[in-house]
């Protein structure tokens, strides 16, 4: 009866964990580049008891890679990744990686981020250009040119795939080991004049937040009768016997 309840609450701590997360996916379906958060869940087996329990744990959070969609902007500083890969800029800690590709140009020419971190290139150093000597033309290579004058490259990273993503910010992440620079772009490069929107699917995150409700009031009402039940059971142990 106990291993009931507990495995209720299990499931009701795991259930509040992706509803808190649903929310925050749907909070941010309009930030450039965000990457909606999903939880994985397991099950852990209890061995206390006579018979194994399985009980539901609160779940790994972990950011889906998933693209979003990709809107003209015509601004020559906006750049969207094509392919599985990455900008990079420093951030406080060392390097951050990003799927915005939103840019400006600071008062000493150097390249930032529209937050205001400093944009890397390929080597992972910062990229300084003339403020004055006109627009940017950047290629698909991440070449950068003002006129007939190359200028420097953006550094474009692929993070490898099974790297745990700490999340920077709305749209950055920091993964737990080192981004290689891209050499080869067939695959992977920048598009200027474009940026990319958050990856949420808000009628996937709609669906998922209703489904997760249900199962949340229905856990709710195993735990009142479980409760009952219980409550029940020790009144009826409790009464002298006739």
């Amino acid at each position: 009866m106990q291993s009931a309840l507990y495995v209720s609450l299990s499931a009701q701590v795991s259930l509040e964990k992706r509803l808190e997360t649903i929310a925050n996916n749907m909070a941010n379906m309009k930030t450039t580049a965000f990457r909606a958060d999903a939880v994985k869940f397991e099950t852990a087996l209890s061995r206390a008891a006579a018979q194994p329990v399985a009980f539901a744990t609160p779940g790994d959070n972990f950011i889906s890679r998933q693209a979003g969609n990709v809107t003209q902007t015509g601004n020559n500083l906006d750049v969207a990744v094509v392919g599985n890969s990455w900008m990079g800029f420093t951030g406080p800690s060392g390097p951050v990686y990003t799927r915005d590709g939103r840019m400006q140009i600071s008062s000493n020419g150097e390249l930032q981020t529209i937050t205001g971190y400093p944009v890397l290139d390929q080597g992972g150093a910062s990229i300084i250009v003339d403020p004055d000597a006109g627009p940017l033309t950047i290629g698909r290579d991440g070449t950068l040119s003002q006129g007939t004058n190359e200028v420097g490259k953006l550094g474009l990273f692929e993070i490898a795939s099974d790297a745990k993503l700490t999340r920077f910010a709305n749209s950055g992440v920091v993964p737990d080991r080192g981004a290689a620079a891209v050499v080869e772009f067939i695959n992977t490069g920048f598009q200027q004049g474009y940026v990319e929107g958050s990856n949420v699917d808000p009628m996937s995150e709609m669906t998922q937040l209703m489904t997760a409700t249900r199962a949340f009031q229905s856990v709710s009402s195993l735990i009142e009768s479980s409760e009952g039940t219980m409550q029940n059971a020790i009144r009826t142990l409790g009464e002298p016997a006739k």
